[in-house]
This record gives structure tokens, C-alpha cells and sequence, in this order.
């Protein structure tokens, strides 16, 4: 339909811009003194909210701790406005430094330990605030609270009720413009593979730990600036605005609006100020309301109000735009019939794996496995289940410590390195499950895999510095020259996850591709796949082998492996039984004798 046409051609920054705009202007279009209370409360809330989507929404992480990071931002700012110095921009400032250094701090044990401990760690922080704010009674007022925080000042001029609403309204709008540019940076990318898979984020180079408190520590930021804000609002500051109420109440603000939303805080933030927050008789049962309410919201609006607007969006194009449900794509159409494969010249990288030794318990997985993969050839790595081919690959990788024995790429030892230090040094990989988080479309499933080639920091990322701008466009040169080789150009709007298994193959192989690997690993790339798939993967494995890059396959499919390796590694029992060219290993004695049930299927 030409609604829909005219739909798509709107650039996805307008709506925010018009309401933006809306939003700062408000007191010039009639909009009333207890209207604008609610605004600027609401304009609050949201900050301290987005926050909580960074770190739970986007990298997965769930963390209470926004509260404590609110707190301090908002007594900092009260008693240096009342003994030091009055002036709301830079007391916004070293709020929102401190609230940094206070996520840096709080997060560290919580991340080491990983899992639930920094929703534990974070939780138990925001019990211990009123406690902290007795102990500094000299400071903070204690349970009194703190009062006389005098009327916000900008460089030396007091700000009206008016001055002040701006003020709010345009860091707000500000600092949603900031997390935007992240989000849609390949940082924000890095958070949802990270939030996907913890597992799949460090194969592509991504440090886990890091990443996850980066999350973690930046959402602490937007807290600190709504705790500064806050002081000001009512000029007093009272223990109990910081308790376990006001934690509950961000996620429910996160969870209502869409945490995996840019702008979902706003409308949780919205909802939360406009509804039980203008009783005065829910604080009461607050607590009660919110469990029901998490419980409810959670069930059924799993992606909140910005996810049921999508979703709704979406359905309604499938429907009148004549698009198939779930954005499915026929892959054999004429538009993806597949064209020639030739590959740029990539460097490969000699892999060598000297004296294997894994054992899980009494449980020997690899014992003293060696072998040697060449640039420019494709070694097969065959064996039945359970003989160790998996784990190799996974040792590899730095998923598991070996027990002996060494691995270099290049020469260069990489034995016992973390995963993605591994996947900077080159080595790729592919996994039996491919792995892709939900929303993002196929040219960002695959520009994930270029996070650090050339790596772009955050600053530069969200300030939309000249770095960042080059990286992007080598990023976008890149992904489009991968996807026009293996004829998906078609499908870079589409979101990866709903693709069939089949192209999420392909997909992986791409993402795997984009960083130029001097190693690439593939593990079961074939399973599941028809006649014309697996002859179309060959095609394009034999094309990244000519390119130059080490290929170890492995892989069940023996006539396949056949047909593409230069030479096959056999294991049984994590035992190296056998080592030659095609030929060779397929009239193996006791590769038939291992293979025998392979061989069977082969001759009947």
C-alpha cells in the first residue's frame, strides 16, 4: 500500500525529533505549571530508567543499582549547592561522575562472580542506602532529610520555574540522543550478541566481563544527572525517595515502556507518572501493585509498549504490503539464484596443535591430539560422536584451558588465552546452533562480526566522531561486499533470527567472514541443510580457501568432506587414528572400521 511506501521512506529520527521538539517547547504551547511538574518528573524517572535498559535491556544484565547511583547524585548535588558551590550544569556534571565511579565500584565483585550476583549485589546496595544516609547524618541530614538545598543557578543566575524545566527537558532530550547513537553503534550491537550469548560475543572478539560493566557503568551515568535534577525539584531530600519502592518502580517503568527499547523509558516513565504515581494512596500498597503488576507485564507484554507498537507495525505491513509473515523470504527466487563465487585475497595463518591433553574429570576427551592446518587448504576433522572434534575446536578457541600441549597461529602461542583474545588473533569460528540475537536485521547480524577490526571506543561511537564515521562506512563497504558475494544483499533488512536454518548458515559463515579471518572454523555447517544448500556452502568454502584462509571443517557428512578437504584428521576416543589426503582416508582400514556405520550408508 502507498501508506506503508510512505511509511518507510520517513527517517526514524523524525518522530523523535517532532516530539522532542514538543517536549522542550511545552511551556510556550499552553501547557500548565502542574502539567509541566509531571513533565519534568516524568523526563526524571526516564533517565533513571534508561539506565536499567542498558544494562538489563540491551546487555542483558540484570541490576538494581540505578537507585543508589540516583541517590548520589542527588545528595552530592544538594550539599554542594547549599556549601559550596550553586551552579545546576556543573554539579549535573560531577553527579554524573560520581554516579559512574559508584557503578564502577558496586559492579566489579557483582560481574566477577557473573550470573545473579550483580542483580544480588546491586539489590543489597539499594538496602543499604537509607542506612548510608543515617551514617552520614552530618552530611545528608539523616532520616531527617536534607533541608534549605537552595533554587538552581547557571552561571550565576538564578533559574525560574520555567529556566529550570528546560533545563531538565533539554539534557533529557540530550542524553537520549547520545543513547540512540550507542545503541545503533556496533556497541549496541556487541550488547544484544552479548545479551543473545556470552559464549558467541567473546568468538567474535567481544571481552565479556569488560562489555558487561561497561553496560553496567554507563547506565549509572544517566541516574547520577536525574539524582542532580531531582534535588532541585523540591529543594529537600528525604531517605525514603531512594528506598527499595523507588527500585521497583524504575523496573517497572522499564519493563512497561520496553527495555529493549531506545526510548521505552520514556513511555514506562509516562505511564508510571501519569498513573499510580499521582495517588497519593498507592504508596500504601505499592509494593503489592508492583509484584502483581511484574508478574502480569512480564507475562504478556514481554517487550512492553515499544514492542507491542512493532509488532503491531510489522503485522499490519505483512498484511497490506503483501509481505510473508514473520518477514520469511523465498530463497529460491530469482532474486537469490546464486551467481559465481571468487573471494578478495585473505592471509591465512598456519594452525598448529601440538600434544592435546583435555580430561573432564576420569573422563579423558583428547589425549595428545596434534596436527597441522595450512593456509589455503580446507583440513577435515571427522570422527564419531563423542571423539573429541568439538572439544578440539573448542580448545582452540579458548573456551577450555588445555591440560598439556600447546596451539599457535602464526607462530604465535595463543595456548590458554581467553576466547576473544583468540578471535583477535584471528581465529573464527561457526557453531552447530547458529546464533543470532532477536530484532537485529541481517547487516547488523553480520557487521557483528567487525567489532574490533579497527576497534572504535564509545566516546567516538556515541559523539558520531570522524573515527567513527570511517569505521561505519568500512563497516557498511564490507557487509554489503560479503552479502553480494553470497547472494543475501537482498535479505540485509531482514531480521536474521526469522530466516530459515539454511541462511542462518550462510549467515554465520558471512558474520564469520567480515573480520577476514586467518583461521576459520566450521563445526557442523552442513546439519539440516537440502542438496542445493550444502552444494551452495561448498561452493562457498572452497571460494574462502582459494581466498587464501585456513579452513578446519569439521563435519558428518562424509561424502561432503570428501569432495571439499585437502586433507582429513580422524579421531576416535580423542585418539588421532588417522591423517591423509581423500583418497587416503576413504580407504582407511580403520577408518572403516570406526566409520563403519558412515561407510554402510555410503554403499547401500
Amino acid at each position: 500500500m502507498v501508506i506503508f511506501r510512505w511509511y518507510r521512506s520517513i527517517p526514524s529520527w523524525s518522530l523523535p525529533v517532532v516530539l522532542a521538539l514538543l517536549l522542550v517547547l511545552a511551556p510556550y504551547l499552553g501547557v500548565g505549571s502542574g502539567t509541566q511538574r509531571l513533565l519534568l518528573l516524568t523526563c526524571i524517572l526516564s533517565l533513571v530508567t534508561s539506565g536499567l535498559s542498558l544494562s538489563f535491556g540491551y546487555a542483558g544484565e540484570l541490576a538494581l543499582g540505578q537507585t543508589a547511583m540516583y541517590a548520589t547524585g542527588a545528595y552530592l548535588t544538594g550539599y554542594l549547592a547549599m556549601h559550596w558551590v550553586n551552579d545546576a550544569l556543573l554539579l549535573v556534571a560531577l553527579s554524573a561522575v560520581a554516579a559512574l565511579v559508584v557503578g564502577l565500584v558496586s559492579g566489579v565483585p557483582g560481574l566477577r562472580l557473573g550470573g545473579w550476583s550483580l542483580a544480588m549485589t546491586s539489590f543489597f546496595l539499594v538496602l543499604l542506602v537509607p542506612q548510608f544516609l543515617d551514617l552520614l547524618e552530618k552530611y545528608t541530614g539523616g532520616a531527617i532529610g536534607m533541608v534549605g538545598i537552595p533554587a538552581p543557578k547557571m552561571f550565576g543566575h538564578k533559574l525560574t520555574a520555567v529556566g529550570f524545566y528546560l533545563l531538565v527537558a533539554i539534557i533529557t532530550v540530550v542524553w537520549f540522543a547520545l543513547m540512540r547513537n550507542l545503541i545503533t553503534s556496533r556497541h549496541g550491537i556487541a550488547f544484544q550478541v552479548l545479551r543473545q550469548s556470552p559464549v558467541l560475543a567473546s568468538s567474535l572478539g567481544i571481552s565479556v566481563y569488560r562489555l558487561k560493566l561497561t553496560a553496567y557503568a554507563v547506565g549509572a551515568i544517566p541516574a547520577g544527572i536525574a539524582g542532580a535534577l531531582f534535588a532541585y525539584v523540591d529543594k529537600y531530600l528525604s531517605p525514603h525517595s531512594f528506598g527499595f519502592t523507588l527500585a521497583v518502580t524504575v523496573l517497572a517503568a522499564a519493563i512497561l515502556g520496553g527495555a529493549k527499547s531506545i526510548y521505552g523509558p520514556l513511555v514506562g516513565a509516562a505511564v508510571m507518572q501519569y498513573g499510580p504515581l499521582r495517588s497519593s494512596d498507592f504508596e500504601q500498597y505499592s509494593q503489592v501493585i508492583y509484584g502483581i503488576f511484574l508478574i502480569v507485564a512480564g507475562t504478556l507484554v514481554a517487550n512492553g509498549v515499544a514492542g507491542l507498537v512493532t509488532k503491531g507495525l510489522r503485522r499490519l505491513e505483512n498484511r497490506f504490503a503483501g509481505a510473508p509473515p514473520g518477514g520469511e523470504v523465498d530463497l529460491a527466487a530469482p532474486s537469490h539464484r546464486h551467481t559465481a563465487l571468487s573471494l578478495p585475497p585473505m592471509e591465512g595463518a598456519r594452525l598448529e596443535v601440538t600434544g592435546i591433553r583435555k580430561n573432564f574429570g576420569g573422563l579423558q576427551a583428547l589425549g595428545g591430539v596434534s596436527l597441522v592446518a595450512e593456509p589455503g587448504r580446507i583440513t577435515a576433522l571427522i570422527g564419531p560422536n563423542g571423539s573429541g572434534k568439538t572439544t578440539l575446536l573448542n580448545m582452540i578457541c579458548g573456551y577450555y584451558k588445555t591440560d598439556e600441549g600447546t596451539i599457535t597461529v602464526g607462530g604465535e602461542d595463543i595456548t590458554g588465552r581467553p576466547t576473544h583474545r583468540v578471535a583477535r588473533a584471528g581465529v573464527s569460528r561457526t557453531f552447530q546452533t547458529p546464533l543470532f540475537p532477536e530484532d537485529i536485521s541481517v547487516g547488523e547480524a553480520v557487521a557483528a562480526g567487525s567489532y574490533m577490526s579497527p576497534y572504535v571506543g564509545m566516546p567516538s561511537s556515541i559523539l558520531r566522531l570522524p573515527a567513527y564515521r570511517r569505521a561505519a562506512a568500512s563497516d557498511q563497504d564490507r557487509v554489503s561486499r560479503v552479502l553480494g558475494l553470497l547472494g543475501l544483499t537482498d535479505l540485509a533488512g531482514v531480521e536474521a533470527a526469522s530466516l530459515p536454518l539454511g541462511t542462518r548458515r550462510l549467515l554465520e559463515v558471512a558474520r564469520a567472514l567480515v573480520s577476514s579471518p586467518r583461521v576459520l572454523l566450521l563445526d557442523e555447517v552442513a546439519s539440516g541443510l537440502d542438496e542445493d544448500e550444502i552444494e551452495r556452502l561448498a561452493e562457498i568454502i572452497r571460494a574462502i580457501r582459494d581466498a587464501g584462509t585456513t579452513v578446519i571443517l569439521v563435519e558428518h557428512n562424509f561424502k561432503l568432506v570428501l569432495s571439499l578437504a585437502d586433507t582429513i584428521r580422524v579421531l576416535a576416543q580423542g585418539e588421532l587414528i588417522a591423517s591423509g589426503s581423500p583418497a587416503e582416508i576413504e580407504n582407511h582400514p580403520r577408518v572403516l572400521t570406526e566409520y563403519l556405520g558412515v561407510r554402510q550408508e555410503a554403499q547401500s
